[in-house]
């Protein structure tokens, strides 16, 4: 019984992983463009021109996951270092707030909002006013 609460514990922790990871995307202003061509037309737009920006090396992301968990990483291993010096073992305290740290910031990181960098953005809402559409945010 315990192992079938572990695995489902396992799969939702996963399933919110991947929600919490999901792309942002622009939405259009219903102008003359959009009506014309019609929703498909401007959904097909929308991932072309976020295709170019890949294409052109922007990151979506701007690697703040990444980088929030090197952070805490090394902020857990700090205090660990401090905790195990105090309590008889820097060395092993380190490791185990290292671990702790980097934990925690993979976790957080997964759960704050998944906003594209300010250049990707700007450089997909440009391409899709070159074609006569207008993007009024990102959702």
């Amino acid at each position: 019984m315990q192992a079938r609460s572990w695995r489902f514990g396992l799969a939702t922790a996963a399933l919110l992983a991947l929600t919490a990871c999901a792309s942002q995307k622009p939405v259009l202003y219903p102008n003359a463009t959009l009506q014309q061509r019609g929703e498909a037309a401007g959904q097909q737009a929308i991932e072309a021109c976020m295709r170019r920006a890949d294409a052109a090396g922007l990151d979506y992301s701007h690697g703040d996951v990444a980088r929030r968990t090197a952070e805490s990483g090394a902020i857990g291993g700090a205090g660990g270092a401090v905790g195990g010096a105090i309590y008889g073992s820097a060395t092993r305290g380190a490791i185990a707030g290292a671990a702790g740290g980097a934990t925690a910031g993979l976790i957080r990181g997964m759960f704050d909002r998944n906003d594209p960098a300010p250049v990707y953005r700007g450089y997909v809402n440009r391409c899709l006013a070159e074609q006569g559409y207008e993007p009024i945010g990102w959702e």
